[in-house]
């Protein structure tokens, strides 16, 4: 229970609706556990053993299509869920993006509790609909989006889980983040080359939408314009 109570994602992750007695029965069953850059954490096509909470870190949601081409379908960030809970199997591949944490459980102990607990599945049948929204975004992102589009809604998409307010910051001031990841694996998660990347992060830098202050800050400078070239305006 004091590892739930002092758990950096505690009040954004789906176990923030359970009263302190049913976290701590959850909390029972749960265990910390670093995913190193690379590893991936469940298998598409099998079992569907474990579910958890992301707590740090970027993982990859993938599938592989019939000539055995690996598919991005998504990108897990801290406080997301990932897993099949009430399913036998997994339809995708959980691999991490950079070096990470998360509070795995095993889907039987985790089915266990959300049905005893109709505010815990409620949390689970809105994310599964947000997760629904998002993956017919990606569908799009993927496409029909240009390449320019790609970034700019990718960079949006990283300055809202993971950035932070600059000190001039308003309604539509810039925000800052840090890339967890570096261009080849943006490059693989978009469907583009690194040297396609390169250039519309360049091109987006030259019209003043962002700023690359080093290899991995990025400011989104304005927001309002950025947003206008994800949707193709």
């Amino acid at each position: 229970m004091d590892a739930c109570a002092h758990c950096a994602v505690r009040e954004s992750a789906i176990c923030h609706s359970l009263s302190d007695d049913k976290l701590e029965e959850l909390s029972r069953f749960g265990r910390r556990q670093n995913v190193r850059r690379g590893q991936t954490l469940m298998w598409e096509d099998e079992e569907s053993l474990l579910v958890g909470n992301v707590i740090d870190g970027v993982l990859k949601l993938s599938a592989s299509s019939r000539n055995g081409c690996d598919q991005t379908l998504g990108i897990a960030y801290p406080s997301d869920f990932i897993g099949r809970p009430f399913g036998r199997r997994s339809y995708q591949s959980v691999t991490a993006l950079t070096d990470a944490q998360v509070c795995t459980f095993t889907r039987a102990d985790f089915d266990a509790v959300a049905q005893r607990n109709p505010g815990l599945e409620h949390k689970l049948l809105q994310r599964t609909l947000a997760d629904l929204d998002h993956a017919r975004q990606w569908m799009v992102l993927l496409g029909q989006k240009s390449a320019v589009e790609r970034v700019a809604t990718f960079l949006l998409e990283m300055g809202s889980r993971l950035g932070q307010a600059g000190d001039d910051d308003g309604a539509r001031g810039p925000i800052e983040f840090e890339l967890p990841f570096g261009r080849q694996d943006i490059a693989e998660v978009l469907g583009l080359t690194i040297e396609t990347v390169s250039r519309q992060i360049t091109k987006l830098r030259g019209e003043g939408l962002i700023d690359t202050p080093t290899k991995r800050k990025v400011v989104i400078r304005d927001r309002e314009a950025l947003e206008a070239c994800a949707d193709g305006s």
